[in-house]
């Protein structure tokens, strides 16, 4: 079953909306961006996600760019966070430094060093998640990741795709990409804002998509 994050999570309503429509991860932006958290918000978050039914199944994820090690420590602590996504220009010595927390690099396939020193990293030590190469972005841009290029690695390695991805493409992704999880942000928003509605039928859509058998 492929694992649904909904990416830019600001408020305790909508975490229980993606809870409710059946997600499996919940993306923090700790990054400067027009979904970023502050602590005491994400706390808040987290405290409603760990309330809820199915708190327990679900995993909470901080986004960060270029955030000092010791920050990052901290914000995982203080927020009850599960997973640490690294959507800057981090090195593997950074994934090293924050051991044992669980990692997911976001790796935009343009072939810059930074980036393709992860490639040929295993599962054990980050899980890679494949976003479109949008220069000064760092996610969320509602770009269409390289599919093609997406599909090759994850034939490898288990990817989370993101990317320009909504209720009405996802399912043609999984199908092209066969990933391990799909992530979503901006096809689940508008006018800059988390659709409960749209939660639901990305989840729905990702869901039918397993079921489908492959052409």
């Amino acid at each position: 079953m492929t694992v649904v994050k909904i990416c830019g999570v600001r408020t305790p309503d909508i975490a229980h909306a993606a809870l409710d429509a059946g997600a499996d991860m919940l993306g923090l932006v700790f990054a400067a961006s027009r979904r970023q958290v502050t602590p005491a918000a994400a706390q808040a978050i987290s405290e409603a996600v760990r309330g809820h039914p199915r708190g327990p199944l679900v995993r909470l994820v901080g986004v960060f760019v270029d955030r000092a090690v010791a920050e990052i420590r901290d914000l995982v602590q203080h927020c009850d966070l599960d997973v640490v996504q690294l959507s800057g220009h981090e090195s593997l010595a950074t994934a090293r430094d924050l051991a044992p927390l669980t990692i997911m690099r976001a790796v935009r396939l343009a072939g810059d060093a930074d980036e393709a020193e992860w490639l040929g990293i295993d599962d054990h030590t980050a899980r890679l998640l494949i976003d479109a190469h949008v220069p000064g972005s760092y996610g969320g841009a509602g770009i269409v990741a390289d599919w093609p290029a997406a599909a090759r690695l994850a034939r490898r390695r288990g990817v989370v795709l993101a990317g320009g991805l909504s209720p009405e493409n996802v399912a043609d992704a999984i199908r092209a990409v066969r990933p391990w999880g799909v992530d979503v942000s901006s096809g689940v928003e508008y006018d800059g804002v988390k659709s409960a509605t749209r939660i639901a039928a990305f989840v729905r859509a990702v869901r039918d998509a397993d079921v489908t058998p492959v052409a």
